[in-house]
């Protein structure tokens, strides 16, 4: 459910996260760029220019996206077939429905390759989490299904293409206007470059170990939590 609707519960908890390489070992976008696109080496370096300041992501994303030429319902069987799972999402994502805590999925990727995944990897229960994303376009005059037929249609106007910040910040607006209501802790995990606009959005921030919001994070002081899987995240958070 998205804004209000999900205070309506009084959840103590809201859980945003990333998706790609968060939720999943690898990242679905990297793994087309790298397998059907310009390849890892571009890539990477439009990471390390977007981390110095030298590129915006919106720019560098969209210069990955439009290197994948492979109609997009054939990007999404090969996803489905190579994209695994963090072996512990599956609990962590059992328990938030037992104790009532919303997960929100907020991702740089595109809305239909992350449901597809999601409902392939975790399974039909997997249709109630909300996603806030990125979305998918006809290449006029082509159409997604052909070659050279699909390109991102992005979330928002800003340099990221999608600002993370813009979906988390009503949450904590809403409670220094209703200081009477109990606030719920509020949590994000992210590993990359695509976090960077909801880094300082949170109670708690969750990092993935060797990536670079760690890198990103140290080199500005912001406080983190390392973690290496989805079991240590569940740990923390039933803690808290």
């Amino acid at each position: 459910m998205p804004y209000p609707e999900t205070l309506k519960a009084k959840p103590k908890c809201i859980f945003f996260t990333d998706f790609d390489g968060t939720i999943t070992l690898k990242d679905s976008n990297d793994w087309m760029t790298d397998n059907i696109g310009y390849g890892e080496k571009k890539r990477r370096q439009g990471n390390m220019d977007t981390l110095e300041n030298k590129i915006t992501f919106r720019d560098s994303f969209k210069e990955m996206m439009d290197s994948v030429t492979t109609p997009f319902p054939e990007c999404i069987r090969l996803l489905c077939a190579n994209i695994k799972l963090d072996p512990y999402f599956s609990s962590f994502y059992k328990w938030t429905r037992s104790a009532g805590i919303p997960v929100i999925v907020l991702s740089s990727g595109m809305t239909p390759i992350i449901r597809a995944l999601l409902v392939h990897l975790v399974g039909p229960e997997a249709e109630d989490i909300e996603i806030v994303s990125n979305e998918v376009a006809n290449r006029p005059p082509k159409s997604k299904e052909e070659e050279g037929g699909w390109m991102l249609k992005f979330h928002d106007d800003s340099d990221f293409g999608h600002d993370k910040s813009l979906t988390i910040r009503p949450y904590a607006k809403h409670f220094e206007q209703h200081p009477e209501e109990p606030r719920p802790t509020m949590f994000y995990a992210g590993d990359g470059v695509s976090d960077l606009s909801a880094a300082r959005e949170t109670d708690l921030l969750f990092a993935k170990e060797g990536r670079d919001l760690v890198t990103y994070c140290e080199r500005e002081g912001l406080p983190f939590t390392v973690f290496e899987d989805w079991q240590s995240i569940l740990a923390t958070t039933k803690d808290i």
